[in-house]
């Protein structure tokens, strides 16, 4: 928790998920190109991270304000905690938000899904204390264990027809919540997914 730097050599070609996890001192970081497969979010609840960098030469991953993509933009795969803005709008290039992608980011108040995506995966939005506002597309089939655990802030959501099932501990310790309505098309509700 006091790592405040880490260079990363040109040896490394590959990062697993969560790796640095919980690093809550780490500030910046920057990623080499030889790395060419980064597994979920290895920076998650890294709560003063501002930014995640790339060497300009990258051909596997691409870096827009600090917010970690795939190069074709279709993968979102890391948003920094200590990012300043409290609200966000994810290109609508994207088709999949990375697990915990949005972990621990508790000072987002404000976050835009695109249509392209279709599933709310584990983890995306846990711990995002402040978030207060966030619409769900129709193309959204399915949303993840843990997708909104301990969004604390969240008055109301609405989920669209399109969805199928809601996972595990999925609005667990959403103390703010008091309006959902849940579409016939749900078949499944996981466990503790409103506790």
């Amino acid at each position: 928790s006091s790592l405040t730097q880490i260079t990363i050599p040109s040896s490394v070609t590959s990062i697993g998920g969560w790796a640095f996890s919980d690093c809550s001192s780490l500030t910046q970081i920057t990623i080499p190109s030889s790395v060419t497969s980064i597994g979920h979010n290895p920076f998650s609840r890294c709560t003063q991270l501002g930014q995640i960098c790339l060497n300009s030469d990258d051909s596997n991953f691409v870096s827009i304000d600090g917010v970690l993509f795939t190069k074709d933009l279709r993968w979102m795969m890391s948003y920094p905690n200590k990012r300043n803005p409290t609200s966000y709008t994810i290109p609508s290039s994207v088709t999949s938000i990375g697990d915990r992608a949005f972990s621990g980011c508790s000072s987002l108040t404000q976050i835009k899904i695109p249509s392209s995506v279709t599933s709310i995966r584990d983890y995306v939005f846990f711990g995002c204390s402040s978030l207060t506002q966030i619409t769900i597309p129709s193309s959204v089939t399915s949303i993840g264990n843990n997708a909104f655990f301990d969004c604390s802030s969240l008055t109301q959501i609405t989920i669209p027809s399109s969805v199928t099932s809601i996972g595990d501990f999925a609005f667990y310790n959403c103390s703010s919540l008091t309006q959902i309505t849940i579409p016939s098309s749900v078949t499944s509700i996981g466990k503790y997914a409103f506790s």
